[in-house]
């Protein structure tokens, strides 16, 4: 099991058990980018800061998608719960998520949990390799989700009061009495019969039927003509 996050990278580089895994992805969008821009430049700086490095995680994915869409995300963070490595190493937090905020503190708290550090190259102010700045961290992104989650809300329902002030009808449509299904339904055609004389999809009519409580028009039993019947 790999050692040295929980007293610090830097101590744990000095007694040779840090280990560090890479995080490149480039989106399959961006045209022409190949992933060793990124790689060349974090190799590297595990070579300068002595760690050793244990495993590369290469991805051509939008990283708007979540971790179950991504491949390699998803096989990192199996790596991070065996202890393959302490420090996973990305070259941007963009690069590492672009879920928004809740979903990017999400990933670092996974990390967390695990006992793996994080670090973006280009960003270093976004570190946990110390307890007390990861904690600060975290605490810091996750008020920042929160707040993004409220604006998202406000938004969400600004664009809702927007929409009722100009007579827009939201939701889904309800049927009235006077409604064409309804009226086709009290002539207790089948549901079949019904969705032929509205033009109303069958699918569509059996949902509302059931939900305006209409039972279906069961089959009469086909009974045998006696006079037809051989002794």
């Amino acid at each position: 099991m790999a050692k040295g996050v929980a007293n610090g990278v830097a101590g744990g580089a000095a007694n040779g058990i840090c280990t560090v895994a890479i995080y490149a992805r480039v989106s399959t969008d961006d045209k022409g980018q190949n992933p060793e821009n990124q790689l060349l430049q974090l190799r590297a700086w595990c070579k300068r800061m002595g760690y050793p490095l244990v495993r590369e995680y290469v991805e051509h994915e939008n990283g708007g998608k979540s971790a179950e869409c991504r491949k390699q995300l998803a096989v990192m963070f199996t790596g991070a719960a065996r202890r393959e490595f302490d420090l996973l190493l990305v070259w941007s937090l963009d690069r590492f998520s672009r879920e928004g905020m809740a979903a990017t503190v999400a990933h670092l708290q996974r990390l967390a949990s695990h006992g793996v550090a994080f670090r973006s190259f280009t960003e270093e102010h976004l570190s946990t390799e110390n307890e007390l700045v990861r904690n600060i961290l975290l605490a810091t992104l996750s008020s920042l989700a929160k707040l993004e989650r409220e604006k998202i809300s406000q938004r969400t329902k600004a664009g809702l009061e927007r929409a009722r002030a100009k007579g827009k009808i939201l939701g889904r449509p309800k049927f009235s009495d006077g409604d064409e299904l309804v009226l086709a339904l009290e002539t207790g055609d089948s549901w079949h019969t019904v969705s032929k004389v509205t033009k109303i999809p069958y699918s569509t009519v059996k949902k509302h039927a059931r939900v305006l409580g209409y039972e279906p028009k069961r089959r009469e039993p086909q009974r045998r003509n006696q006079n037809n019947r051989h002794g």
